[in-house]
């Protein structure tokens, strides 16, 4: 395999992120069972699983991204949002955190950022970056619904409560960074 595709970490971790992508390429071969919409889905889907592993972040990390993003993904494709109403909220929080803390240490990893920033600037990088993507899902979103299908589910208490909960697991996540660097340091 290219030394660049390998995953950092336990053995488990780099077999469970090989599974997280195979995973990714299965469930994108599905999806044209379904629609554009789920196909347009599920080739994000494909973006966010392979940002990390191209990135050679964490295997740990590269796994919890994979597995959330898919369920993401899948919950929207199945109506499982429509069967649990919480889990929408549970996956924005969560899948923006992860993609938050994939999102700081690709910069780092590309020298866009200095190695350490200050604490404060590592929390508020991290839940403007979450916040940033959660305004570009839900833009999607409404693109999706607007010019694609009416069967996308947008609305304002919708959108409104996605992007606080989306910022407010980026703002988690900008914590738990910055908690995770005063460890490792000592």
């Amino acid at each position: 395999m290219r030394p660049e595709l390998l995953v950092p970490g336990a053995r488990w971790a780099r077999l469970a992120a090989d599974g997280v992508a195979v995973a990714g390429l299965v469930s994108f071969v599905a999806a044209f069972w379904f629609d554009a919409v789920v196909v347009a889905l599920f080739a994000l889907v494909l973006l966010g699983i392979t940002v990390p592993r191209v990135a050679r972040l964490p295997g740990p990390l590269q796994v919890a991204t994979g597995v959330t993003i898919l369920i993401g993904a899948w919950a929207a494709t199945l109506d499982w949002y429509v069967a649990v109403p919480s889990l929408d909220l549970v996956i924005h929080t969560v899948l923006n955190a992860l993609l938050a803390v994939v999102g700081v240490l690709v910069m780092r990893r590309l020298g866009w950022l200095p190695r350490r920033l200050h604490p404060v600037g590592t929390v508020v990088l991290a839940t403007g970056l979450g916040a940033v993507l959660a305004v570009l899902w839900e833009v999607g979103e409404w693109v999706g619904y607007t010019f694609i299908s009416g069967e996308i589910g947008v609305g304002y208490d919708d959108t409104i409560g996605d992007l606080a909960w989306a910022t407010l697991g980026s703002l988690g996540a900008g914590l738990l960074l910055v908690a995770s660097e005063r460890s490792r340091d000592g």
